[in-house]
């Protein structure tokens, strides 16, 4: 399957696997399994109106999120570890996938909200075809390929990626990806090329542009200071600040991550990044860190393909 980028064909294809930055070159037509741990089966685990997005994402009426299976990063921390990683999930078809599209517009959703959606992209993008009447998000955890990022142009209008390290050995140690600020720092530099500055419509619902996440880690301050400053050395971005970290469920980490953010860390990033002149647009209280806000991943609008 070929998209035309902005000065060469790119192919997207599950085999010699090169979606992500990790490049892994397996071959998950025939079965192998790429760092994602996913073939070449689309999977997804949950398919609903999200009210738990920024208030331009969410607005009244939900976003269409459409939770994808697998992950191209392995985070020790992720709150959807029971997608990431362990297996939830059912398959589609492209097309079953644009029928989910379509139901969840129907439904009234202000956009679709494509999250961590890059290790199915080939199956993905043909069911963006033709374009939908309602924005396309593409909400992932900021590990990308630029050249992958090419073939979304048109088909995307708001990039919604994480810029979870500036410190590639934290990258490293909680994500196993000693790459990611270059990766990262790229992919949103690509972002933001393709989308320019944020468009609004009259309700202050997102249209178009790259809204960039930022989770403040419990002991990890540095790293979030260092996010700041690089940040807000990309043009045609906004930053949502995150507060919302709570130990998953299940879960056995070490300290620190084995706690909430306190109000002195949480303030001291927010004040660095007022003098770094980052566009912070959203910030969060202490009480955004629950659990409860995490979804259930059990089909939930999948049903009708069982």
């Amino acid at each position: 399957m070929r998209y035309h980028g902005q000065k060469e064909v790119i192919v997207m294809t599950y085999t010699a696997c090169t979606l992500c930055p990790r490049r892994c070159g397996v071959n998950r037509a025939a079965g192998q399994l790429g760092f994602c741990r996913q073939g070449a089966q689309l999977r997804a685990a949950r398919a609903a109106a999200h009210f738990w997005e920024e208030p331009c994402i969410s607005g009244h009426w939900g976003s269409g999120a459409v939770f994808f299976s697998g992950c191209t990063l392995r985070c020790v921390y992720c709150q959807n570890h029971s997608i990431s990683s362990g297996g939830a999930g059912q398959p589609l078809t492209a097309g079953q996938l644009r029928r989910v599209f379509e139901q969840l517009i129907d439904q009234g959703v202000h956009n679709i909200n494509l999250v961590t959606p890059t290790q199915f992209l080939p199956d993905i993008l043909p069911a963006l075809e033709p374009k939908l009447p309602v924005p396309v998000i593409m909400n992932s955890g900021g590990y990308e390929s630029v050249p992958t990022l090419r073939a979304l142009e048109g088909l995307v209008d708001i990039y919604l990626p994480d810029f979870k390290y500036a410190d590639p050995a934290l990258g490293a140690r909680l994500s196993s990806a000693g790459d990611y600020p270059a990766a990262a720092l790229a992919a949103i530099r690509e972002m933001a090329r393709q989308t320019g500055p944020a468009q609004y419509d009259d309700d202050g619902m997102l249209l178009s542009g790259t809204l960039v996440r930022h989770l403040v880690l419990p002991g990890c301050v540095d790293n979030s200071l260092r996010a700041m400053e690089l940040l807000a050395e990309i043009p045609d971005i906004q930053v949502s600040l995150l507060r919302q970290y709570a130990p998953p469920e299940g879960l056995t980490l070490p300290t620190p991550l084995d706690r909430r953010v306190t109000d002195d860390e949480y303030a001291g990033v927010l004040s660095w990044a007022e003098l770094c002149g980052t566009p912070v647009a959203y910030t969060q209280g202490a009480d955004s860190a629950d659990g409860s806000f995490t979804p259930a991943f059990d089909g939930t609008g999948l049903d009708c393909f069982t």
